[in-house]
């Protein structure tokens, strides 16, 4: 029995590659695996019996006592309770009143509201949904390019994976074990600088193609419609500052300050009258439903990697890695290019909960000479993970944020009008993390002056 030994690791890999492709749910496919493999590694003695029955307290003390995750739900509640008080639906249509005058302003008012959008809640599917329903109807109307409006609400909507506070930040620190406050500030300006390669983009094309993105009208701005967007600003600025401001000022830490961002988001739905116990039960309720999704995945996960580990899954893929003979830039390519062709086949929470335990031994191995230091190689990874990721929502067959468009829009846009429509974000995408990977300070300037 041996030689099974020997071969468990690669084979409970090759499992997991065969099961996410099985169309089964993928939480239900990590169980399974684990309970396969975990049975077979008794029989042949690669584990003890004692070592499977502290699976339940590595589970139980990983995440559901684990005070970071905390931070998931709050992020997810603050997001629904400022989409249920149309606090975001205010922001959009006075950035469309002021740039009305401007070509391609209507694309410009959705690129900077999914910023905004991103920074105040990081909600993908809701950011997505709403953008769509408020902008598609009026940008098709307007005479916009199904494809252009398509690849603008599809793109600024997923902004919200990057920028923080990201839900999807908050379970790669804790997977690979990070400082949450410093992965926030490195992802901070690759945002933005993505947001605003989106806005060059989007003015580039209107002036070479002034049809495609037409102005809304000639009349000029007026005070009203200026005092309108500070109103509209006002709400989630302040959102932004109690989650943002009091992380950078050292007031709090990620998770106390997703909780004082949830806090924020119901005063200011109240103060504006929108706060419903309609409105309230709703959100709850959509909170709890995607919150459930995440951690029985993440329960899912964290079972697999405890046996994977277990019967030599760490030392299986370092060994693997370095019997490629690739170098160090070698590995780091081979780790971003299947990170990006997955995310044409599984959202991003399969991917980080099972890819990113795979690869942090590999990045642990990896020596980039002066190009990154050694202490701040991993932040920058997971930002160059966290970046390839945002593909993931728009590439087809199954890109999330393209499903959630075409379902939010109708007949206003078609599906080949949506996949069109992608293709050159995904390329800005693709170009913005070859310059992080080309200048990593772009990442890693700002956690190393604030917080070293």
């Amino acid at each position: 029995m041996e030689w099974l030994g020997e071969l468990l690791p690669g084979l409970m890999f090759l499992a997991l590659v065969v099961g996410l492709f099985s169309s089964l749910p993928v939480a239900i496919v990590l169980m399974g695996i684990t309970l396969v493999f975990g049975s077979l590694a008794l029989l042949i003695g690669e584990m003890r019996f004692v070592q499977l029955t502290l699976m339940p307290n590595r589970i139980f003390g990983g995440i559901i006592e684990n005070p970071v995750l905390v931070a998931a739900p709050m992020f997810i509640f603050m997001g629904v309770i400022m989409e249920k008080t149309r606090i975001a639906e205010d922001l959009l249509l006075s950035l469309q009143r002021v740039l009305r005058v401007v070509p391609g302003g209507l694309a410009l008012a959705v690129v900077l509201m999914g910023t905004i959008l991103a920074a105040a809640t990081g909600i993908i599917g809701a950011s997505v949904v709403m953008l769509t329903v408020l902008a598609i109807p009026t940008m098709i109307s307007r005479g916009y390019s199904p494809s252009l409006a398509a690849g603008t609400v599809a793109s600024a909507g997923t902004l919200g994976i990057l920028i923080p506070p990201s839900v999807m930040l908050v379970f790669m620190g804790d997977l690979l074990t990070l400082n949450l406050a410093k992965l926030f500030v490195a992802a901070f300006l690759p945002g933005l600088m993505l947001a605003g390669i989106y806005l060059v983009y989007i003015v580039v094309r209107s002036a070479l193609d002034p049809k495609s993105a037409p102005r809304i009208a000639d009349a000029p701005v007026d005070k009203g419609d200026l005092r309108g967007l500070v109103v509209s600003l006002v709400v989630p600025f302040l959102i932004i500052v109690a989650v943002l401001g009091s992380i950078l000022g050292g007031f709090a830490t990620p998770t106390e300050a997703s909780g004082v961002g949830a806090a924020a988001a119901m005063l200011l739905g109240f103060a504006r009258g929108r706060l419903s116990w309609r409105a309230l039960s709703d959100a709850m309720d959509g909170s709890v439903r995607t919150i459930a999704m995440l951690f029985f995945i993440f329960v899912g996960a964290t079972a697999f990697s405890y046996v994977f580990r277990q019967v030599g899954g760490e030392h299986f893929i370092v060994e693997s890695a370095r019997s490629l003979d690739l170098g160090d830039w070698g590995l780091l390519a081979m780790m971003m290019l299947m990170i990006f062709v997955m995310g044409f086949f599984f959202d991003w929470i399969e991917i980080t909960l099972i890819v990113l335990p795979i690869f942090a031994p590999i990045v642990g191995i990896m020596d980039l000479g002066d190009h990154v230091a050694r202490a701040d190689l991993i932040y920058w990874f997971a930002v160059l993970v966290a970046l390839n990721l945002q593909t993931s929502f728009l590439t087809p067959p199954f890109g999330f944020a393209l499903f959630y468009l075409k379902g939010a829009a109708g007949g206003a846009v078609s599906m080949a009008d949506v996949y069109r429509g992608i293709v050159p974000f995904v390329a800005l995408q693709l170009a913005a993390l070859g310059l992080i990977v080309w200048q990593p300070q772009i990442a890693l300037y700002l956690p190393n002056l604030l917080l070293n």
